[in-house]
């Protein structure tokens, strides 16, 4: 019977990779657990919640899961094929996974998903080995690049330019480190949501490893030989280079050269053997009209011959004119400073693993998940994401991932910070980015988030100017200033509304921060409802039109004064529970709020009880809140960010109640709360059932 790969190619019996595209094909990409493909829930080794299927490809399946352990946060579960059998092979492939692991494990990158554990787990008296690493919210490459062709275009230079910018000090990070990725393509890089950045995913060290099991197992049996590891090819075809795909070997330049084929297929949105035929050098630029700067390093990166590309990352970012990143230390610096030359779930291709050259025909087939939509609130109207940065990164272009929106000119030259190379800059503006770089660093805000803000409230200010970038000339010299200034702005109100912690973190706050935070909260008997509560009235304080941020840059700054809420809550400092005394009615509670401040008061109450609630605060200075023990959608709450002072009815359900007070003022507030039960308990109510889990939506 013969085999057919992914995209129908007929295949003689026997085949272990498509003789037309070099895809391996489906012998060993069924699921280790037999169904576990098309199952959902599923526990794996005690702790990990199957979802769904991500992905699979010829070493085994990729799942998202939730990791019990850690409050159902997503995580990305990978198991390999084939399965070896027997105690002494199976020691020695786990012996090679938890060697290749081990590298994984000391690469800490903020654009590199942090791997977890690797573990055996048993499964109809088979052992099984399952690797773990975070989950990344965004889209692949791929998928925007099917998105944009779709609309009959692909990415303009200076989107490619800033991918670049992006990436390479990824690529810089890690060889250092002495890894290579070995499978850099458009289906490995993922744009996240939080912070528009490229993430490298799917290293193909441990794919090596599965190939090297792989190969033993089928020439060797289930014998007590050693498992060797020997040159592995893999990589995918067209993106790696010869001596990766022929003799097995990779090495910095290697990675170099598929990064250098993700970019022309970015740009041209053609699949490498359709621009690129048998000669590498075959005219690609006659399709694209980039400067000549680009033009010539991505050549160059891309040579057929290995000692004619640039040997590392820092050479090819210094002929792009990026400033190189010191990492004498754990990356966590987003990329540096650049300017561009001036102008003139999809099924993905699958990495292979091959033993002699294929002929090469292969493209990934169209698909398109729709993009995800990012509205902008009042405060953000113009938000833009930068490509690149010069000065104190006081310039930016259009969201440069929308493809009906065209990038901006570039600006002329790029420095650092601060940097001695910035004659243009008088020594009073140089003093004033050192200050600035310094101040930011001290207090811990990542870099790009940082730019987005100040981009985003500079363009918002000064419409008139979003359609020009500044240069370093001395016509803008006020515009920077007025840039500078508005930074200093940020790091104001940062400085004084969010924890050293909580900073941080901007940028990186997602989705399954929220979850987890819910979860927290749940422990206290509080909804995230309450939470949120605490938080909106900071945010809204210092933002009061804002709307629709949650998927914003600024919404990262309403997720950091949550993570802040929440330790509040968790330390006491705003959660209290009211206990009655016995054989009294009511309980008076006092206290002060600060502007934007709340207080959460948790009591334990029966169904039918009567309950009444009477504020005492300053006029329209209040917002009051009384939240179920368990919300429903048709009665989410008692009361809910009302300016009412008072309320009484019969509470309908046994729990925790939950009564929330905040600030609306301008200035520090005194309150009286009093709460009245009739037929009150002194001993608490178990709840009938785990109380708000689903409290927010």
């Amino acid at each position: 019977m013969s085999i057919y790969c992914s995209q129908s190619h007929e295949n003689p019996p026997g085949s272990r990779f498509c003789r037309l595209c070099g895809e391996k094909l489906a012998v060993n990409t069924q699921g280790l657990y037999p169904g576990l493909a098309e199952a959902t829930d599923t526990t794996v080794g005690l702790r990990y919640r199957i979802k769904r299927q991500l992905g699979h490809g010829g070493f085994g399946r990729t799942y998202l899961a939730e990791d019990l352990n850690r409050f159902n946060e997503p995580c990305v579960l990978k198991e390999f094929a084939p399965q070896v059998h027997g105690t002494y092979a199976l020691q020695k492939a786990e012996e090679l996974f938890e060697r290749e692991a081990g590298v994984l494990y000391k690469l800490q990158h903020p654009q590199i998903p942090r791997f977890r554990e690797l573990f055996r787990a048993d499964f109809e008296k088979q052992a099984h080995l399952f690797l773990v690493q975070d989950y990344v919210e965004g889209q692949t490459y791929r998928q925007l690049l099917e998105a944009r062709k779709l609309q009959g275009m692909g990415f303009a230079e200076p989107e490619v330019m800033q991918f670049l910018i992006q990436l390479l000090p990824v690529l810089q990070y890690i060889h250092r480190a002495g890894v290579i990725h070995r499978d850099i393509s458009p289906d490995n890089l993922i744009l996240r949501y939080s912070d528009q950045l490229p993430v490298l995913i799917d290293f193909g060290g441990v794919k090596q490893v599965a190939a090297a099991v792989s190969q033993y197992v089928q020439e060797n049996g289930q014998a007590q030989g050693q498992i060797a590891a020997p040159e592995t090819r893999l990589g995918k075809i067209g993106y790696a280079p010869e001596e990766q795909m022929q003799l097995g070997r990779a090495y910095p330049h290697s990675d170099l050269y598929a990064l250098a084929v993700t970019a022309l297929v970015l740009l041209t949105g053609k699949e490498p053997q359709e621009f690129l035929g048998r000669s590498p050098r075959r005219n690609w630029g006659e399709e694209l009209n980039l400067s000549p700067t680009l033009s010539a390093v991505l050549e160059r990166m891309r040579s057929p011959r290995p000692t004619d590309r640039y040997p590392s990352a820092e050479e090819v970012m210094q002929a792009l004119g990026i400033v190189p990143v010191d990492l004498g230390y754990v990356q966590t610096q987003p990329p540096p400073s650049y300017i561009p030359p001036r102008l003139s779930d999809p099924e993905t291709q699958g990495t292979v693993a091959i033993a002699a050259p294929h002929p090469t025909s292969h493209a990934s087939p169209p698909y398109a998940r729709p993009q995800r939509s990012f509205g902008f609130g009042k405060l953000l109207l113009l938000l833009v994401l930068i490509s690149g940065s010069a000065g104190a990164g006081w310039w930016a272009t259009t969201n440069w991932l929308m493809p009906e929106q065209a990038a901006e000119p570039p600006l002329e030259e790029a420095v650092e910070p601060g940097s001695d190379e910035s004659p243009r800059f008088s020594e009073a503006e140089q003093a004033r980015k050192a200050e600035l770089q310094a101040r930011r660093e001290e207090l811990g805000i990542p870099y790009q988030f940082y730019i987005n803000l100040a981009n985003a409230t500079f363009y918002e200010r000064y419409p008139d100017q979003r359609d020009r970038t500044l240069t370093d000339g001395a016509e803008d010299e006020e515009w920077r200033s007025r840039w500078d200034a508005i930074a200093a702005e940020w790091l104001d109100l940062l400085e004084a509304n969010l924890s050293p912690e909580a900073r941080r973190q901007l940028g990186s706050y997602d989705e399954g921060d929220r979850e987890q935070w819910k979860q927290q909260a749940n422990q206290l008997y509080v909804g995230s409802r309450s939470l949120y509560d605490l938080a909106d009235a900071e945010f809204f304080r210092l933002f009061p039109q804002a709307k629709d941020f949650i998927d914003q840059p600024i919404g990262q700054v309403w997720q950091g004064i949550v993570f802040d809420r929440l330790k509040a809550l968790q330390d006491g400092s705003m959660l209290e529970q009211v206990q009655f005394d016995t054989g009294t009615y009511d309980k008076q509670l006092e206290g002060q709020l600060e502007p934007g401040e709340g207080r959460v008061y948790t009591a334990n109450l029966s169904e039918g009880q009567i309950l009444r609630l009477s504020l005492d605060a300053p006029a329209d200075a209040t917002q009051l809140s009384v939240y179920l023990p368990r919300p429903t959608s048709d009665l989410p709450a008692l009361l809910e960010d009302s300016t009412d002072t008072t309320w009484s009815g019969n509470l309908p359900q046994s729990g925790f109640y939950e009564v929330v007070v905040v600030s609306t003022a301008s200035e520090p507030i005194d309150y009286q709360l009093e709460l009245t039960v009739d037929n009150v308990t002194s001993s608490p109510v178990e709840p009938e059932e785990p109380e708000a889990p689903e409290a927010k939506n």
